[in-house]
């Protein structure tokens, strides 16, 4: 595993302790809810799925305040921590995770800020996916009827290792988000009730996007729902839909990995066998090699504003703004590279 916080010079380290050693200072001795009642319950969200999911739960909750780290478009893989990174968890209340190792930097940032609030592992609940499920032909097929598969089952109870793509199926965003409201509940009794109605409200939401992925993909027939992305970040979003992931540019759950000419030549052979017709770059990525792939199979290729969001949702005004305008931007890249055309997307999705 990549500590990539210890690549920060040594003197924003010392900066930031010294700012975080003073905040913890001044709120020594003050109990959780004192520490509430006098200045707000400070939340830290790592990534930009769960700081989504966090905000939608908080809502308009009077004296809560949410810090994200993982700005939009940025690999939650090799990004490093600020100074102002560390100084707002050193004064967090409440850190919000994804989980499942994801946050590679997160044990020297922890230890770098002093931070001693709640932890949420927003992965609880969640049946994770081994390393080499999301390849398998048939394993969407297999998730999507629902059988049984022990080796899923079994990575459930290893939350630091699999992939950690778990955003990607809307059904384990709408676990997550209950995680996190209950998280959240425990940390600031006094905002429950606010936090509880904001995630019910959201979950119809969510529930409701479900549904509009399923219609529209359940049109398609099986044998023609095919994926080729980036790199292996949408295992179990095709688990979910019945999607074959046909392959990825970047067989690796990290987006940071490089293909080998030898792994670029068998997707090239497997794009053709199976008839994909279409490579998608993802936003947070560089899309040159999707590019070149996309001409050696002479496929369409999809980039630039076209590109799925994958590790990272997208800036204020974008597509991806936020986890529901990403997947129904992804959803509509992926059926129209199917030939189909979406149904209207209902009005509260909107």
């Amino acid at each position: 595993m990549r500590f990539t916080f210890l690549a920060l010079p040594a003197l924003a380290v010392a900066a930031a302790l010294t700012l975080v050693g003073c905040a913890t200072s001044a709120g020594a001795g003050q109990s959780g809810t004192d520490a509430t009642a006098h200045s707000g319950l400070k939340v830290v969200a790592t990534t930009t799925q769960v700081a989504d999911f966090a905000r939608a739960v908080i809502g308009d909750a009077p004296g809560v305040n949410l810090t994200q780290l993982i700005k939009p478009n940025q690999s939650a893989h090799s990004y490093d921590p600020s100074v102002a990174d560390l100084a707002a968890l050193g004064h967090a209340d409440v850190l919000v995770i994804n989980g499942v190792g994801l946050e590679e930097w997160l044990t020297d940032a922890i230890d770098a800020s002093g931070f001693h609030g709640i932890t949420v592992d927003s992965d609880e609940g969640i049946a994770i996916e081994t390393s080499g499920a999301e390849n398998d032909p048939g394993h969407a097929a297999d998730a999507a009827h629902g059988q049984a598969d022990a080796a899923h089952a079994d990575a459930a109870h290893d939350h630091t290792a699999g992939n950690p793509h778990i955003w990607t199926s809307v059904d384990n965003a709408r676990v997550m988000v209950n995680t996190i409201a209950a998280g959240l509940e425990k940390a600031d009794p006094a905002s429950a009730p606010a936090f509880t109605a904001n995630a019910a409200a959201y979950d119809i939401r969510l529930a409701a996007l479900d549904g509009w992925i399923r219609s529209n993909i359940d049109q398609v027939p099986a044998a023609e729902r095919l994926l080729v992305s980036n790199h292996d970040a949408f295992g179990y979003f095709t688990a979910a839909y019945g999607i074959t992931y046909v392959g990825s540019i970047m067989p690796s759950f990290d987006d940071n990995a490089e293909p080998s000419a030898a792994a670029i030549d068998a997707l090239v052979a497997s794009i053709r066998k199976t008839g994909v017709k279409a490579v998608f770059s993802e936003a947070s990525i560089n899309p040159k090699t999707a590019d070149t792939i996309a001409s050696e199979a002479h496929v369409a290729v999809y980039s630039g504003d076209d590109a799925l969001y994958g590790d990272s949702l997208g800036p204020a005004g974008s597509d991806g703004a936020t986890y529901i305008a990403s997947q129904l931007h992804n959803v509509r890249l992926i059926l129209q590279s199917w030939g189909v055309t979406p149904s209207a997307v209902p009005a509260d999705l909107k």
